[in-house]
């Protein structure tokens, strides 16, 4: 017999009851920040090769990777790739079956985030 009630019914987990994890959230940023980092690799990619082309069309890439926006792009995929090589130590030791229960999964996210920052603002003085 059809169920009439199917429409009804809302999807499993509800957006109004579901609460995300710090764990789901770090696991989808790890995806966000790893494809970002191809933007930044093709931005990269361009530069080099006006470089190559002539002083007209460097100077065009230069420009815009060198403005406010090109520094503020930059800036965020330093970000992005700390963030993404934190990520992926951590799911390197979740590999091993280690350090897997709730309270430190969380910590260790916190971790890769308040780490990925700190080493961005390091890389940024030091660099």
């Amino acid at each position: 017999m059809a169920d009439v009630n199917r429409g009804d019914r809302p999807l499993s987990p509800h957006m109004t009851i579901y609460r995300p994890q710090l764990t789901s959230i770090t696991s989808i940023l790890t995806r966000v920040t790893g494809n970002a980092m191809l933007i930044t690799a093709l931005l990269i990619v361009w530069w080099f090769t006006a470089a190559a082309a002539g002083a007209d069309s460097f100077a065009t890439a230069n420009g815009f990777l060198t403005s406010w926006f090109g520094d503020l792009v930059m800036l965020l995929s330093v970000l992005g790739l700390w963030y993404h090589t934190l990520a992926g130590i951590r799911h390197l030791i979740w590999d091993n079956a280690v350090l897997m229960d709730v309270p430190t999964a969380e910590k260790l996210g916190w971790a890769c985030i308040g780490g990925s920052v700190i080493l961005t603002l390091i890389t940024v003085v030091v660099v």
